[in-house]
């Protein structure tokens, strides 16, 4: 058997070739209340617990609280010299040469090798930009390579020295992503400078950026550039801030390194526009840099119509009423989608239809054939999903034009069932099922015959989800639910929704989308949420399986319990169920037949009988009745129960929006000790109780604490 739930959405996945769209969106809203803290609140508050179950912390954070010090000694390690067991000997050369050696070691190097300042600068031929330290005999103290007199020559390949070297200026600073460094640089003056070129180029040829063409003494490294252009473009990091953080990673006990601020920032412009240039192309170019013309810089869109790139050669012989046609899918129908044509020939044939609701809550048959969103070829799209296991069906997903109307949900139910045996049990989900599969068969056989569907209702049967079924009428809460149709087991139908939640993200850019670039996006995504599905089934299913088993054995053991306390009923109510389920149109048996009392209609009972004694002549012991007093606590009482969830709910850290528990239990403060009043003369016994309690705890709530109605245990 397979159970199909249909659904839509209005906005979330539009596709824009205008305005702005729509957007319908749903709130909870909370009942909010004040009080005043209880005596104890501070004192009975665990802000310092180190029980997890009262924390608001994963296990993690409440197992580091008892590693703290583990951690922080190991903090402490590289603060101090490592010796070996021979003394104080260089891990490279292994020569110790006395205690007046001084040792270096590398931050950025990987493992804690004490070095001497020989083979520091040995090490670091191809890292003149790490960051290194001294031993000074009591801690490690900053220091440079340039002071261990490490010079960096251009020109020639690692390692290599030029016969002629000229040092470039003697303060040359580099700006790299671990800071700001001085650095003593030679550029190549030998022969081979016919091929390095000037000190410029030179610098260019091993990645850095030199801030100025003649003779400069700053340059920036291009990973310190890239990463600030990605910094700038993501997290919208402004270049002060970014240059701020160089200074801190030199030094950030407020010894500034050089100002090259302003060199800083001349070459991140130059080398964004560079970087625009290499990404069009101009390199390449014969005209060079020169030749660019007016907006090549800029980066197309691929999707957007470009004659002699994405379109046909005869494009311009179009006939008129094709001129859109222009960006197709790559496989229209292929996936999840309907094929986009003939479904939208169908709805051009098809008038506004006589969607009117006779049940409550339906808005979305309120706005069938309304077009909330302006300027929109598509303002959302319905959708089929198997209900167990949450995958997109084939064909499943349809563009909507104006809501949700019957002939867009038609064609998607045509499309979804042609992948299904006609003589396997389906049922079909929707919120509106109700109304909408009145003449389903009808409209069916209406379709055009290339998708004629001929639907045998025998084999089908229809449902409303069950968070949905709560906004219906009486008759469809008994006809349509799931509860109540076997087969069905404890699915609850709302699957629908989940999808919802992965891909309602891509409305931001699916909106700006051709519609051809947008199926395939959509197909896409849709492809890798099945995916996931797939790949997560086993694990899934062996949770659920698990699951059912132990509530099958507690519904068993109460189950086996009431029919042996019911054993003279069991017999006529198991033939009445039998027959019910053989004739489904029968009376439905789980309808009450006798309407129950609210609590509104028994406290105008009770009204009416003080009404009755007042005019007898009968005078009341207080200026609040009976009745109101019973109110009173009753309300208090789910005061009590809303507090006790909102503080659960803040515990877990299950609700991102900020639950004033104080201004809670100040407005529970004020009800209780109105209540207590109240008692004082109705029930002055349990306040006595109250008053003798044992054993109450300390870190009792004010939503934990017993209220003493007229409905419990009696007092002796």
């Amino acid at each position: 058997m397979l159970i199909v739930s249909l659904k839509t959405t209005v906005t979330d996945i539009a596709t824009k070739w205008s305005s702005s769209p729509h957007r319908l969106s749903s709130v909870n809203v909370l009942k909010s209340h004040t009080l005043t803290l209880p005596l104890n609140f501070h004192r009975t508050t665990q802000i310092h617990s180190t029980n997890p179950s009262v924390t608001n912390w994963d296990p993690a954070l409440h197992r580091f609280r008892s590693n703290r010090d583990l951690y922080l000694g190991n903090l402490l390690r590289p603060d101090g010299f490592i010796w070996t067991d021979g003394g104080q000997l260089c891990s490279r050369c292994w020569m110790a040469t006395g205690e007046d050696q001084v040792m270096f070691r590398c931050k950025l190097c990987y493992g804690d090798d004490v070095l001497c300042a020989e083979c520091m600068v040995t090490c670091h031929t191809c890292n003149p930009l790490h960051r290194i330290e001294k031993w000074n005999g009591q801690y490690f103290m900053p220091w440079t390579l340039k002071s261990l007199r490490l010079r960096v020559q251009l020109g020639h390949r690692p390692g290599e020295r030029c016969s002629e070297p000229a040092p470039i200026h003697a303060s040359f600073v580099v700006l790299h992503t671990n800071g700001i460094h001085n650095v003593a640089v030679d550029a190549c003056d030998c022969e081979q400078r016919l091929w390095a070129g000037p000190p410029e180029e030179q610098m260019l040829c091993v990645g850095w950026f030199p801030a100025t063409d003649d003779r400069p003494k700053t340059c920036a490294t291009m990973e310190v550039l890239n990463t600030f252009l990605l910094q700038t473009y993501q997290a919208r990091t402004t270049m002060y801030d970014y240059y701020c953080v160089l200074e801190k990673l030199t030094n950030n006990a407020g010894v500034k390194p050089p100002n090259r601020y302003h060199a800083f920032l001349r070459m991140v412009r130059k080398y964004s526009h560079l970087l625009m240039l290499k990404r069009a192309g101009r390199g390449h170019a014969k005209s060079r840099v020169l030749g660019t013309a007016q907006g090549e810089l800029a980066v197309l869109c691929p999707c957007c119509p470009v004659p002699g790139i994405n379109l046909p050669e005869d494009w311009e012989n179009t006939p008129p009423g094709q001129h859109w046609l222009k960006d197709p899918s790559l496989g229209s129908g292929w996936s999840y989608l309907v094929e986009h044509e003939p479904y939208r020939q169908f709805l051009l044939t098809v008038t506004d239809q006589k969607e009117m609701s006779t049940c409550s809550g339906l808005a979305a048959l309120d706005y069938a054939n309304t077009k909330l969103s302006h300027g929109y070829a598509a303002t959302g799209v319905g959708m089929g999903v198997c209900v167990w296991h949450e995958f997109i069906l084939p064909n499943g997903v349809g563009d909507l034009q104006k809501g949700e109307r019957y002939a867009n949900m038609d064609w998607i139910t045509a499309m979804i069932l042609r992948h299904i045996h006609a003589r396997l049990r389906k049922i079909i989900s929707y919120d509106i099922v109700c109304r909408w599969w009145k003449s389903l068969r009808e409209r069916l056989q209406a379709l055009p015959s290339a998708i004629l569907l001929l639907l045998v209702l025998a084999f089908v049967q229809f449902a409303i989800p069950k968070m949905h079924i709560k906004g219906h009428l009486r008759d469809c809460q008994m006809t349509y639910s799931l509860n109540l149709i076997s087969g069905s087991a404890e699915t609850d139908g709302e699957a629908i929704e989940r999808p919802w939640a992965h891909i309602g993200r891509m409305g931001t850019s699916t909106r700006e989308m051709g519609p051809g670039s947008r199926e395939d996006t959509l197909n896409g995504h849709w492809g890798l949420w099945n995916w996931q599905k797939l790949i997560g089934l086993g694990e899934r299913l062996r949770m659920k399986l698990d699951r059912a088993n132990t509530e099958y054995a507690e519904q068993m053991e109460s189950f086996s319990e009431f029919s042996v306390q019911q054993a003279e009923r069991v017999p006529a109510w198991k033939a009445l169920v039998e027959a019910f389920k053989a004739n489904p149109s029968a009376p439905n048996l789980y309808e009450m037949k006798t309407k129950s009392l609210r609590e509104a209609d028994v406290l105008l009972g009770f009204e009416k009988e003080e009404a009755e004694r007042v005019q007898n002549g009968v005078p009341g012991i207080h200026s609040i009745s009976p009745s109101s007093f019973v109110a009173a606590g009753l309300e208090v009482e789910d005061e009590q129960q809303r507090v006790c969830v909102q503080a659960e709910l803040k515990k877990a850290g299950t609700t991102s929006q900020e639950i004033n528990l104080i201004a809670l239990w100040r407005t529970l403060n004020c009800s209780i000790q109105h209540l207590r009043k109240l008692q004082a003369t109705y029930t002055p016994a349990f306040l006595v109780a109250l008053g003798n309690r044992d054993n109450v705890p300390e870190d009792e709530q004010l939503e934990q604490v017993p209220l003493f109605l007229p409905s419990a245990e009696t007092v002796h």
